[in-house]
């Protein structure tokens, strides 16, 4: 495990009641354009450049205690190790009564977190925040990769505890299996209350893969989409997730060697941020 820290983080050991991050550099399944291994350090490093306090949460990390458990060695390691070094750490905030927060990595670090979790509660929904459906059978030959991640998730937990948001792109037959499992939803002007009565104060687990933003605001991702989120649709569902009881999150696919700007991994900091406030 590394020492980097992000902000202010209090311990470098899971606090009970709070959130635990801890990065996942994984980049092993990637099609299009890798380097998304390298995000949680960068994530870490543009936290330097902005504020503790979060104007729209009206809140300070300095007031809140949370972990930074550093990253998880995932160097030489196969994918299945990988992921099962992944769902060990989760096992273990778990077990200590903290909330996981894992920065990716690919997006294929949800799916271990989940096994976790489903270990240690029972009928929490997940909130999968993206541009793609990620909800193929295989690809490329695989069954377990960037693009399966939320159907091997679905095979978990069942399509009655997903919920999809700012999906713009996936083959006809994964909007077929949306549309027929009743996972997708639009997040447009007004679509608040129907997601708070879908959510009904259940646990809910966030997995947000940054290429859900516009690539006009944030271009470091590996398969970009247009058409995307700004910061305020994410603002709008922060809002009503403050409310909520969210048991952890994880931010996946920032590619920070694709923008040299930092501007990418500086948005991505914000997110997380905003996660930690609101979790």
């Amino acid at each position: 495990m590394k020492s980097i820290q992000f902000l202010e983080s209090h311990a470098s050991t899971p606090i009970k009641n709070r959130p635990s991050i801890f990065g996942c550099p994984l980049d092993r399944t990637s099609t299009y354009r890798s380097g998304s291994d390298k995000a949680p350090n960068a994530i870490r490093q543009a936290s330097d450049s902005i504020e503790t306090y979060s104007p729209y949460r009206d809140r300070d990390l300095m007031d809140l205690k949370f972990s930074d458990l550093g990253d998880l060695d995932l160097v030489h390691k196969d994918l299945e190790q990988a992921l099962k070094i992944i769902e060990s750490m989760c096992i273990n905030i778990l077990t200590q009564g903290a909330k996981p927060v894992a920065l990716g990595g690919e997006h294929t670090v949800t799916l271990p977190i989940i096994r976790a979790l489903n270990q240690y509660l029972d009928d929490f929904l997940v909130i999968h925040i993206d541009a793609h459906s990620d909800l193929r059978q295989e690809y490329d030959g695989q069954e377990l990769n960037h693009s399966t991640v939320i159907r091997r998730v679905a095979e978990i937990m069942g399509p009655s505890r997903l919920i999809q948001l700012g999906i713009r792109s996936g083959t006809k037959p994964e909007f077929e299996w949306m549309r027929s499992n009743k996972t997708l939803y639009e997040w447009g002007k007004g679509s608040e209350r129907y997601l708070l009565k879908r959510l009904s104060n259940k646990k809910v687990y966030l997995t947000l893969d940054l290429d859900v933003m516009d690539p006009a605001c944030l271009p470091g991702t590996g398969n970009p989409e247009t058409g995307g989120w700004f910061f305020h649709d994410l603002d709008r569902l922060f809002n009503i997730m403050t409310s909520q009881n969210i048991i952890g999150a994880d931010v996946v696919e920032l590619n920070p060697v694709l923008d040299s700007s930092g501007a990418s991994s500086i948005m991505a900091a914000t997110i997380v941020r905003e996660l930690l406030l609101i979790i």
